[in-house]
């Protein structure tokens, strides 16, 4: 190699390492730009849903855009799972929503910070994990029941409205189909809301804007303490709405963020993502807001606009304290048709069409397909993700405990000189499988010596282990030996631990 060529390479390898070192967005300007714009079709986005979440909650708006804005800024720090969105939510609103009503805006704030200490307590304990027992029917179900509130949730803003929100909301969805073919350099959302809005400002149509969803904040917030006795009384009043706002918050963030890794085809640290929820609801509680967690609509906005890292997040929540504070009086003017435009096509592509299919609901087993409805039963019917998902997950484990109670498998072998009987024990023995397993010997008919040879067999838990003292107790009282052979090691050490343990008076 000459030594210009030498010095090539190395300046090459320099650069490499340098790009290396520098986050995705400084690295290419193609990423940079791509992040800035879904940043910034997010923080428009962010909008009326924080307005609309501040009424649920029972506060002033206020309090739910700077809660949007601070969540998104700190998560953009602290958080696990790059390119998503926190903000306020209408899953934490109510929660939160009788602490308000019953106690104040100050006790709600209370409930913010001591919910962000939880969740941080919970991360660090490693709540997170609790994710793999999720299984993909549930999350299935999740995502199509998020698609269908997704659009549920637009009909509000299309009802007893006049008739120029329609072909609006159309004009819309149109841009935003076919505008992509044109150029992907600018996102489609972002050029339907500017477009729209120009339309309905230049040609005077009155319809629902974003102002009138609430007067926007014209001042940036303070930081300051909750105005609360600090007291035990504070305590027990606070903990158990801060505590159900920490879970709620905890799950609906971490399937957003499995969500995500998915459609990205990347790995995120949901432990971490655990404690980041936490530090920015004590952020945002310090700065008068009302907490929230992941936001599952625009994260889909921001991620299905080609963002990938953590910069979307933060302008996103940066934005939205420009467009609220600085451009407050243009902001106003937006249609809300526009918006609900942009939420709509959301909900489409959000909404697994795949999985509703003839075909894959032909191919896909009973009980798979049965989980996945009751998920997006019970999420549309409450309109909570997180109890969708615990009571899919409930259901899916039952599913399985069902299928797998049948794979124990009970086979008799008699010796030729008929002094000894052998069952033949195959499958996974646990409370479901080990209830029947007591009914499948032939206590009177049998030899006065039996073995039953487990090799096949796993014996998982303490049910199991009674069965089988159960059925060498109904041997014994005929007179009758009983054997147990072929026990693998975590079979034998269980056994061992609890045979003869588990009687009643033991």
């Amino acid at each position: 190699m000459t030594g210009t060529a030498l010095l090539s390479s190395l300046a090459s390898a320099r650069g490499r390492l340098q790009a290396a070192g520098r986050p995705a967005w400084l690295a290419s300007p193609k990423v940079f730009r791509t992040e800035v714009l879904a940043g910034l079709v997010v923080g428009l986005a962010l909008i009326p849903e924080a307005i609309s979440f501040s009424v649920i909650a029972g506060v002033d708006p206020t309090v739910g855009l700077f809660a949007a804005c601070t969540m998104a800024m700190v998560i953009a720090f602290v958080g696990g799972r790059p390119a998503m969105i926190s903000a306020s939510t209408g899953a934490v609103a109510l929660v939160v929503a009788p602490v308000t009503r019953e106690h104040g805006l100050g006790y709600l704030i209370a409930t913010v910070i001591l919910a962000g200490v939880f969740q941080i307590v919970l991360g660090s304990l490693g709540v997170a994990k609790l994710m793999r027992f999720v299984p993909r029917s549930v999350m299935v179900g999740f995502v199509n029941a998020l698609g269908i509130l997704l659009f549920t949730a637009q009909i509000p803003n299309l009802r007893d409205v006049p008739w120029a929100v329609y072909p609006l909301v159309v004009a819309g969805l149109l841009l935003m189909v076919f505008f992509p073919r044109i150029t992907k350099a600018v996102p489609a959302p972002l050029v339907s809301i500017v477009i729209l809005t120009v339309i309905t400002v230049a040609a005077g149509i009155a319809v629902p804007t974003v102002g009138d969803k609430g007067k926007l904040p014209s001042s940036l917030p303070v930081p300051g303490l909750p105005d609360v006795p600090f007291s035990l009384h504070t305590l027990t009043v606070i903990a158990p709405y801060a505590l159900a706002m920490a879970l709620v918050g905890l799950m609906e963030s971490l399937m957003t963020a499995k969500l995500v890794d998915e459609l990205t085809d990347t790995r995120s640290n949901k432990t971490r993502e655990s404690i980041g929820q936490g530090i920015a609801n004590i952020v945002t509680g310090l700065f008068g807001g009302m907490g929230g967690c992941a936001m599952i609509g625009q994260t889909m906005i921001n991620v299905k606009n080609g963002a990938r890292t953590r910069l979307s997040t933060f302008l996103a929540g940066f934005f939205l304290l420009i467009l609220c504070i600085v451009l407050g009086p243009v902001v106003s003017e937006i249609p809300m048709a526009a918006l609900v435009a942009v939420m709509v096509l959301v909900s489409v592509g959000t909404f697994d069409w795949h999985s509703v299919k003839p075909a894959t609901l032909k191919r896909m087993p009973a009980g798979e397909t049965t989980v996945m409805a009751i998920t997006v039963v019970v999420v549309v019917a409450t309109s909570n993700l997180s109890i969708g998902v615990v009571v899919g997950s409930i259901t899916a484990m039952v599913v399985f405990a069902k299928r797998v109670a049948h794979l124990a498998e009970v086979t008799a072998v008699t010796d030729p000189d008929g002094s000894t009987a052998v069952y033949r024990v195959t499958g996974e023995l646990f409370f479901a499988s080990s209830n029947d397993l007591v009914g499948r010997f032939d206590y009177a008919g049998d030899p006065d010596r039996v073995i039953i040879d487990l090799s096949a067999a796993h014996v998982w838990d303490a049910s199991s282990v009674a069965a089988l003292d159960a059925i060498e107790t109904k041997y014994a009282q005929r007179g009758k030996t009983v054997e147990i052979t072929g026990l693998n090691d975590p079979s034998a050490h269980l056994h061992g631990r609890l045979s003869g343990e588990l009687a009643a008076g033991n």
